[in-house]
């Protein structure tokens, strides 16, 4: 038996993006009444929909080339299937306020404290619960999230990923910008906007599975990222 958790926000017009990205957009393409040809339908049923939106919407992962202009040839579409299906565990930094930081002795003290131990490949989640608490409010972009510190000792532990609640891996203004970098440097990448991470707290290893769209030249990809638990 396994229990498949999603870790995934919905999609929807107007829904809330990142500063300076392109909001999204859900509207009929075209109708199920059109394709019959009825004349002035009651009602307008979609059989397509048309998307307009940017590749970093929603619960989606970010491409090497996102990093930096030293990256370019490391779009989505060129890294490896391995990158996006490992083995993974999920951290409580629960009691981190607004805009704090996580800085690289408490993820260590967070791994002790759960009993797992860092392998080469990993994804590894944060649980802020600052989804739960401040999506769709004022507060929604101005998560915590990892110190530049962090993110270079993550990379030096050789993981594949790392995911967080929040709409940037750093804290905007702060440590966002230098997190990229060194995501671009060392070669490893992040998920953003992830929901759930509170139902897998204390339960161990998962199969971490976040499979990007194949686009050409893309710089990152809206993923349904699930945890898969093998019983």
């Amino acid at each position: 038996m396994q229990e498949i958790i999603d870790l995934s926000q919905e999609i929807y017009s107007g829904m809330p993006v990142y500063r300076r990205l392109p909001p999204v957009q859900v509207e009929p393409y075209a109708t199920h009444e059109e394709w019959a040809g009825e004349k002035d339908p009651k009602t307008q049923t979609p059989a397509v929909n048309r998307l307009d939106m940017g590749e970093h919407t929603g619960t989606h992962v970010d491409a090497i080339s996102h990093m930096g202009k030293a990256y370019a040839d490391q779009s989505i579409e060129t890294m490896p299937l391995s990158t996006f299906y490992t083995s993974g565990f999920c951290l409580d930094f629960s009691h981190k306020g607004l805009q704090a930081l996580i800085e690289p002795d408490e993820i260590a003290a967070a791994c002790t404290s759960c009993g797992q131990e860092i392998k080469k490949g990993d994804t590894l989640l944060f649980h802020t619960d600052h989804y739960r608490r401040a999506f769709g409010t004022p507060a929604w972009g101005k998560g915590p999230g990892l110190s530049a510190q962090s993110a270079r000792w993550l990379g030096e532990q050789g993981i594949a990923a790392f995911g967080v609640e929040t709409m940037a891996p750093g804290v905007s203004g702060v440590s966002n910008r230098a997190v990229h970098d060194i995501c671009g440097e060392l070669n490893f990448t992040h998920y953003e906007n992830l929901v759930n991470l509170h139902l897998l707290l204390n339960r161990g290893r998962f199969r971490f599975i976040g499979l990007p769209l194949k686009i050409r030249g893309g710089t990152g990809s809206p993923v349904r990222a699930i945890a898969v638990f093998e019983e």
